[in-house]
């Protein structure tokens, strides 16, 4: 099980940070024509579950959310975690 993870979790986490990304610019996207939008919850949650890369990115990129310290501070958190992880599965 560790070696399948040491060769997927950089995918994995590419892949949900992409989606990620993604979800900030429709949500955006959203905002502005005043639309139905997609839950903070969702959002963080996607961060939470390797997507934080792509929160960060989309933060940025769309100046999304940027007002908001609870994304800062669960993407960070997200960040941290994910390091830990992916620390526990190499050695």
């Amino acid at each position: 099980m560790k070696e399948f993870l040491q060769n997927y979790i950089f995918i994995y986490i590419g892949i949900i940070s992409l989606l990620t990304f993604l979800m900030y610019g429709a949500d955006k996207k959203k905002a502005r024509k005043h639309k139905w939008r997609i839950p903070e919850k969702i959002l963080l949650g996607m961060c939470i579950v390797g997507g934080f890369l792509g929160g960060l990115l989309g933060m940025q990129v769309f100046h999304h959310k940027t007002k908001h310290w609870y994304f800062y501070a669960i993407n960070i958190l997200a960040l941290i975690l994910w390091v830990f992880i992916i620390y526990k599965v190499y050695v």
